[in-house]
C-alpha cells in the first residue's frame, strides 16, 4: 500500500450544476476552507453574499490553497437579486439550516436534482430570515451530541459529500 501524490489522483468529474451561496460568513479561514471544499468537490461557482473578509487577506489564501484560482468567485451586496436571478435559471434553492421545517440530509435523495443552489450562513446566526423564506428548502445534518451545530464548513462537506454522491 502507498499514499497517493495529487498527482497520481485521477478524480471523478461532477454532473451536476452545483453552486455554493455563503451569506456573511466572515471568518477568513471559514472563506479558505470554503473555497477549498468547494472545489474538491467539483464546484465551479461560489457566490459571496453580504459581509466577507477581502479575498487577498492571507488566512483566506493560505487556507484555500490556490483553490480560489480555480472557481468563479462573485459577489453580492445583498441575496435579493441574486436569488431572482438563481430562480430564474431554474435553480433549486437549498439552505444548510436547521429550521422547523427543514428535512435531514439523510432523508433527501439529491439524484433528480441537476441544478442546485446550497445556501450557506454566517458562523453566529446561521442564514437570515430574508434567505430563508425565499428558499425552496432546508436541509439539516443529524447530530448526536448535546449540541445542535457544527462548523459551516464541516457542515457543507458533509452536505456536498451527500449531493455529490447521490447518483
Amino acid at each position: 500500500m502507498k499514499q497517493l501524490t495529487h498527482d497520481e489522483v485521477v478524480n471523478s468529474f461532477l454532473l451536476k450544476e452545483l453552486i455554493i451561496v455563503s451569506e456573511n460568513i466572515r471568518t477568513p479561514e471559514n472563506i479558505g476552507m470554503l473555497f477549498r471544499i468547494s472545489e474538491a468537490f467539483g464546484i465551479k461557482k461560489v457566490f459571496l453574499v453580504g459581509d466577507s473578509p477581502n479575498l487577498e487577506n492571507k488566512k483566506v489564501l493560505r487556507t484555500a490553497r490556490s483553490t480560489e484560482k480555480q472557481l468563479e468567485i462573485q459577489l453580492f451586496e445583498n441575496s435579493t437579486e441574486l436569488i431572482k436571478k438563481l430562480k430564474h435559471e431554474n435553480y433549486q434553492l437549498i439552505g444548510l439550516e436547521l429550521t422547523n421545517t427543514s428535512v435531514s440530509l439523510a432523508k433527501n435523495n439529491f439524484s433528480k436534482n441537476n441544478k442546485i443552489a446550497l445556501f450557506i450562513g454566517a458562523e453566529r446566526f446561521g442564514l437570515s430570515q430574508e434567505t430563508l423564506k425565499e428558499l425552496d428548502k432546508s436541509i439539516h445534518i443529524d447530530l448526536f451530541g448535546k449540541n445542535s451545530s457544527i462548523n459551516v464548513v464541516n457542515a457543507l462537506a458533509i452536505a456536498l459529500y451527500k449531493i455529490t454522491c447521490n447518483k
